[in-house]
Parts: C-alpha cells; structure tokens; sequence
C-alpha cells in the first residue's frame, strides 16, 4: 500500500524561482500560472464541494512569515495577493494580466520558492461536517486528481486532515447519531510544516455522524493511499 498523501498531485507547477537546476529567479509568469490553475474552472466533473488555490511553497521549512505576498504585477496590472500561513492566495484569472505575460514575485527578496494549485475540501461556516459529505468531497478531489494526472488512478480516498492554524485551539471531535461524541486527536501534521491537524479516516460501509471543529481549520485536505 502506498503512504498516505494528504496534498492533491495536482498541477507540476511552475517556472520555479530559485528552482534546481536553473537559474535563480525573482519572478514567475502569470501565464504559466493561469494555464495551470484555470484547468479546474475548465473542469466539467463535479466540484462543488472543493476550493482551488494558488500555493507558495518555499525551499527551506519555515520561511513563510506572517505578512508575506505574492505581488502580480504588469504594464497594467498592480494586484497584492495575501498568503494565508499555509501560503496560500485566491488567484485572479486576468485577461489582462495573461495578455500582458505579468509576472507574480513575492513581497520579500531571498526566498526561493515554487508554485502550484491546491485543491482542498471547502470548508464551512458552522464548522460542522457530515461525514458522507466529508466522503463525497474526497471523492471529487480525487476524480480531478486523476484527470490531471493519470498516475492517481491507483489510489483510494482514505480519509481528510483538517489543518488548524498554530496559534488557535485545535481539535474535533465526532458526533455520532446516537448522541454519543468523541474527542479526536491532534497531530503536528509533517507534511504541514508542523501545523497542528485532526485526521480522519473513512470506514469500510455507509457512515453517519458528524465533525464538529474548535476553530475554523486553515485547510481541509483528501488524504489519498
């Protein structure tokens, strides 16, 4: 069985700034980003329970900082874009921009990085999630991981992450239907540079219950096998 993977194999994304084996850049192309993040508007699957976004990823752990952007920046076209502390943004589709090939750089020099879309589970308002949803929401992750990239085929929706920010109370727990609750635990999620998380993963049969958050999760992300 292959490990878990809670991060959709989306997109290879993008001209890397200080990316291996080329040469170090300030900048990255809005073109590029566009192509790579419009293919989900494109997409004709079901998607309603999903979020697309554009991802900073720096080489060294650590380097996102609070007040850190992404600036899009063209003859015509002056757009800051914050980064959430996972470093995401909600990414523009400009014609604009796209016309002008804008580049995308970010607010502080020296940070090597890479881009590419996230896709996530969107989350809700009440911070209550049904189990099945939270099933069917895996299920459209994954079916748009597959058509971009064939390689998915082979894997199974084994469970979601929720993500919590670092400096929030982190937690949830599960509802069952007979009025029963059950606290579940927090993790240091590796593969989220250490922001706590709360796991849950799918049972053989039809499921019922719900998840109730603390706080409002950063990310809610499929985890694949």
């Amino acid at each position: 069985m292959r490990p878990a993977r809670p991060l959709i194999a989306s997109l290879a994304l993008l001209l890397a700034a200080g990316s291996a084996g080329a040469q170090a850049q300030d900048a990255v192309s809005y073109r590029d980003a566009y192509r790579a993040m419009v293919v989900f508007d494109k997409y004709g699957g079901p998607k309603n329970l999903l979020v697309n976004q554009l991802q900073v990823l720096p080489r060294e752990r650590g380097a996102l900082a609070e007040g850190l952007q992404l600036s899009l920046t063209g003859r015509s076209t002056q757009l800051n874009l914050p980064l959430d502390p996972l470093g995401r943004a909600v990414f523009p589709l400009q014609k604009a921009a796209y016309d002008e090939n804008a580049s995308l750089s970010l607010n502080r020099k020296g940070i090597a990085f890479t881009l590419r879309p996230q896709v996530s589970i969107a989350p809700r308002a009440d911070g209550v999630y049904d189990v099945a949803e939270l099933r069917s929401a895996c299920a459209q992750a994954l079916d748009f991981a597959r058509y971009v990239d064939a390689s998915q085929r082979s894997r199974q929706c084994a469970g979601v992450r929720f993500v919590f920010a670092k400096k929030t109370e982190a937690g949830a727990r599960l509802r069952r239907p007979d009025g029963t609750e059950q606290v579940l635990p927090v993790t240091n999620a590796e593969a989220e540079d250490g922001f706590p998380a709360v796991g849950w993963r799918f049972g053989g049969g039809a499921e019922r219950g719900q998840i109730a958050t603390y706080n409002a999760p950063l990310a809610i992300l499929p985890i694949f096998e």
